[in-house]
C-alpha cells in the first residue's frame, strides 16, 4: 500500500471529483475561444511545416562550353522595325549582326497595337575586328560607289518615312544564344546603310531609342527571382542618345524539393546614359553589355521536420490552453466577488 501511494503522490493532473465540478457560462464561453484560436493556430502551423523555405550556398562557377540564352522582350515606339537589328559581340572577337537565333519583330501602330509581325533571317556573321557601324567619311568618299542607290533602298527610304510619319513602333522578342563569355548585345539602325539612315533620319541626333524592357533574363525563372530591368522605361524627348545597360551575371542553380535542377542566372545592372551631341559620328543605341561571376549561386529547397512541427504545435497548443483556463479562473472569481452577498459590519 505504501508503493502506491507514493506512485500516486506523484500524479501531476489530479482529479477532482464529478459532484465538486462547477460548469459555467464564462467558463462555455472562454472554451469555445480558446477552441477556435487553437484550431486556427494549428492550421497556421500546419501550413508553415507544409510550405518550403530555401537555403543559399555559393561556390566556385565551374562550367566551361555552354551557351548562354538571353531573353529579351522590348518595345521601340519610335523606331519602325525596318530600322532596327539586334547585333551581338562577345570578347573571342564574335561579331553577330541582325541575329536570327529565335527573334521576333512586331509592328506596332501608334496605340501599341500589332499591325505585323517579321521574323529574322538575315544573318550576318564574322570575326570582330573593328566594330564601327558609322563609317569614316573620308573612306567613303574614296569608294563612292559603296554609297549607290538601288531600287531597293530608296523602296526602304520610302517605306520607312512613311512608317515615322505614322508614328509607328517595334516590339523585339526573342532568345539569343551566345557564348559564355563577356560581350555585348545591342538594338540600334546600326544595320542600316550610313546613307540610307542619313536619308531616312537627317541626322543621329533625329534617331529616338525611346525603350520599354518588358523582359530581360537570361536563363527560365524560378521561384521568387527578381530581374531589375523589367518594366524599365526609358522615354526622349527632343533629343537623343545612347543607353548602357552594365550587367553582372551570377550563375545559380536552383534545387526543387523533387531533387529536380534548374540552371539559370541572376544579375544586377548599373545603367549610363550619353547624349548625343553635334560632334558625335556614332548613331544611338541601346547597349547591355555583360560579364559573368565566376561564383555560383545554389538555391535549395528545403521542408522543416517533423519533430519541429510537433514541437511548435505542443508549445501554441498547450500554451493557448493554460492561458484559456487562467482566464476562465479570473473571470469566475470576479463575477463570484461581484455576486457574493456583503457581510454586515455591527
Amino acid at each position: 500500500m505504501g508503493l502506491k501511494q507514493t506512485i500516486k503522490s506523484l500524479d501531476a493532473f489530479p482529479r477532482a471529483e464529478e459532484h465538486l465540478l462547477q460548469k459555467t457560462q464564462t467558463g462555455a464561453f472562454v472554451s469555445v475561444v480558446g477552441l477556435v484560436i487553437m484550431a486556427t493556430l494549428f492550421l497556421h502551423e500546419l501550413r508553415y511545416y507544409l510550405s518550403t523555405y530555401t537555403v543559399h550556398q555559393m561556390s566556385v562557377d565551374l562550367k566551361r562550353g555552354e551557351t548562354l540564352p538571353i531573353h529579351i522582350n522590348m518595345t521601340f515606339p519610335s523606331l519602325p522595325c525596318d530600322v532596327l537589328s539586334v547585333d551581338a559581340i562577345d570578347m573571342s572577337g564574335k561579331h553577330e549582326v541582325d541575329l536570327d537565333t529565335n527573334i521576333w519583330k512586331l509592328r506596332l501602330n501608334s496605340h501599341g497595337q500589332i499591325i505585323g509581325t517579321e521574323y529574322l533571317s538575315d544573318l550576318v556573321e564574322k570575326e570582330h575586328v573593328d566594330h564601327k557601324h558609322d563609317h569614316d567619311h573620308d573612306k567613303e568618299k574614296d569608294h563612292p560607289h559603296i554609297h549607290g542607290f538601288d531600287q531597293a533602298a530608296e523602296n526602304l527610304v520610302k517605306k520607312v518615312k512613311q512608317a515615322l510619319e505614322e508614328a509607328q513602333g517595334c516590339r523585339v522578342y526573342g532568345v539569343l544564344d551566345v557564348q559564355r563569355v563577356a560581350g555585348n548585345f545591342h538594338i540600334s539602325v546600326h544595320g542600316l546603310n550610313i546613307f540610307v539612315a542619313q536619308m531616312i533620319f537627317g541626322g543621329s541626333k533625329h534617331v529616338n531609342v525611346s525603350h520599354m524592357i518588358h523582359d530581360l533574363s537570361f536563363g527560365p525563372k524560378y521561384p521568387g527571382i527578381h530581374n531589375p530591368l523589367d518594366g524599365t522605361v526609358r522615354i526622349l524627348r527632343d533629343t537623343s542618345g545612347t543607353f548602357k545597360y552594365y550587367i553582372k551575371i551570377v550563375p545559380t542553380e536552383y534545387k526543387y524539393i523533387s531533387k529536380a535542377v534548374l540552371p539559370t542566372n541572376q544579375f544586377s545592372v548599373t545603367e549610363y546614359f550619353s547624349p548625343m551631341t553635334d560632334s558625335d559620328r556614332s548613331w544611338p543605341a541601346v547597349y547591355f553589355l555583360y560579364d559573368l561571376s565566376p561564383i555560383t549561386v545554389t538555391i535549395k529547397e528545403e521542408r522543416r521536420s517533423f519533430l519541429h512541427f510537433i514541437t511548435r504545435l505542443c508549445a501554441v497548443l498547450g500554451g493557448t490552453f493554460a492561458v484559456t483556463g487562467m482566464l476562465d479562473r479570473w473571470m469566475f472569481r470576479f463575477l463570484e466577488a461581484l455576486t457574493k452577498p456583503k457581510r454586515r459590519t455591527r
